[in-house]
């Protein structure tokens, strides 16, 4: 049977749609984070989606929903597709969700095709690939690839809260996190991963199809500037060390390093830890990202803006120390997974071209385990992690069909 194109489209979004009523009613847009409620409720449904699709389902130890499709093959290392269904704080309906129920609708009709895949596929629903109060995302991919820490599960939220904590008010064990015998998804032959694109770029050259080169590296910092309280109406301004003006002057900085470059640069949040009106600030923190693909930019772009803000900061009497971590390198796409989502694309017919990502994905982890290849759908306007955020059945549907036939071509490829 050959893909239905136009009842594949139509049973995603009325999934899309489905899913979408599953998220915090006092938050805008439609919020699902991780560890929530809503989450715990949406991933139930999961679950039961993938079961309708005749996928074998659990939940590992990473806290990762899997479904198996079974291949003719016991031995041979698996396929694996899939995102995430969690969201940010006012988010959208379909960053992440797109590449979730799109991976169990191409599975669907790779099963009722009646031509099985020699190898098992696993399609997953990564837990909290988003951001959180903890700092820390991609966190189910990130535990699978043996990347978690103890030192990540002792992180603390503003009330105190450890991660590991979190995990386990939600029904998971903290110490089978850090044991791969536990938590590795066994031999993998390749990665696929369908996503929006978060970006402008494919609709704005009438694209429809985003072969992804490579996802961008990602630099955060926070600086704490320490400057002297004094009175708000009685010290002279040429007078002060005011930290709340070194931290303006920074986001100034931070900004003008991101115009025009291989990369922008952010500022995300800025916090007066005093909270009286009539102080000059003393004490401010300032956070914020860098993002690139070119490795030489980044490094370059994190030591002048650090030179920067500190010139700066001493013009103003303020001293500022960094805390500099790096959420993830910059990965490459594997060269021949992603010539086989190319090729299986133009042999759809389909139109496309080869697009960087900006944003980080499950992606970035998986590729330490397998070949790694992504496929992007058009985000209209760019409008991406915003209640805007959205993408035509029509492109998803396309989505799918790519992904589908690349899951059939990686099947029997050599990588």
């Amino acid at each position: 049977m050959p893909f239905d194109v136009v009842e594949a489209t139509q049973r995603v979004e009325e999934q899309i749609d489905r899913l979408s009523r599953l998220r915090a009613e006092d938050r805008p847009g439609w919020t699902r984070q991780v560890f929530g409620e809503p989450y715990r409720e949406s991933r139930e449904w999961v679950a039961a989606t993938m079961r309708e699709a005749g996928l074998e389902v659990h939940r590992d130890a990473a806290g990762n929903i899997v479904g198996r499709l079974t291949g003719t093959s016991t031995s041979a290392p698996a396929l694996m597709t899939g995102s995430h269904t969690d969201t940010v704080d006012g988010g959208g309906r379909f960053d992440g969700v797109v590449g979730v129920l799109g991976a169990i609708e191409a599975a669907r009709s790779i099963r009722e095709s009646g031509t099985p895949l020699i190898r098992d596929l696993l399609v997953v629903d990564f837990l909290g690939e988003e951001s959180n109060e903890y700092g820390l995302s991609c966190l189910g991919s990130r535990t699978v690839a043996g990347e978690l820490t103890a030192a990540d599960l002792d992180r603390r939220n503003s009330s105190g809260r450890s991660l590991g904590s979190a995990y386990e008010s939600f029904g998971l064990d903290p110490s089978a996190l850090l044991d791969p015998a536990r938590t590795a998804p066994g031999p993998l032959h390749g990665y696929v991963e369908l996503h929006i694109e978060q970006g402008p770029t494919l609709e704005r050259e009438g694209e429809q199809i985003g072969v992804v080169t490579s996802i961008c590296g990602i630099e955060r910092f926070v600086a704490h500037f320490a400057g002297r309280e004094d009175h708000a109406g009685t010290r002279p301004v040429a007078d002060r060390h005011d930290a709340m003006v070194a931290a303006a002057e920074a986001v100034l900085a931070v900004r003008s390093e991101g115009c025009g470059a291989p990369g922008v640069a952010t500022t995300t949040h800025v916090r007066n830890r005093s909270s009286s009106p009539n102080v000059v600030p003393s004490a401010v923190d300032v956070s914020g990202e860098l993002r690139s693909i070119d490795r030489s930019w980044l490094t370059g772009a994190k030591r002048r803006l650090g030179a920067q803000i500190l010139s700066a900061s001493r013009g103003y009497g303020v001293d500022v120390d960094f805390d500099w971590t790096s959420d993830n390198e910059i990965v490459e796409a594997h060269p021949r997974a992603y010539d086989l989502v190319a090729a299986t694309t133009a042999e759809l017919g389909y139109s496309w071209r080869p697009v960087p990502s900006g944003a980080t994905h499950d992606a970035v982890h998986l590729a330490s385990l397998a070949p790694m290849a992504m496929i992007f759908v058009p985000s209209r306007d760019g409008r991406s992690h915003c209640p805007e955020e959205w993408t035509d059945a029509a492109d998803i549907g396309r989505g799918v069909h790519v992904l589908a036939e690349t899951l059939r071509a990686l099947d029997a490829a050599r990588l």
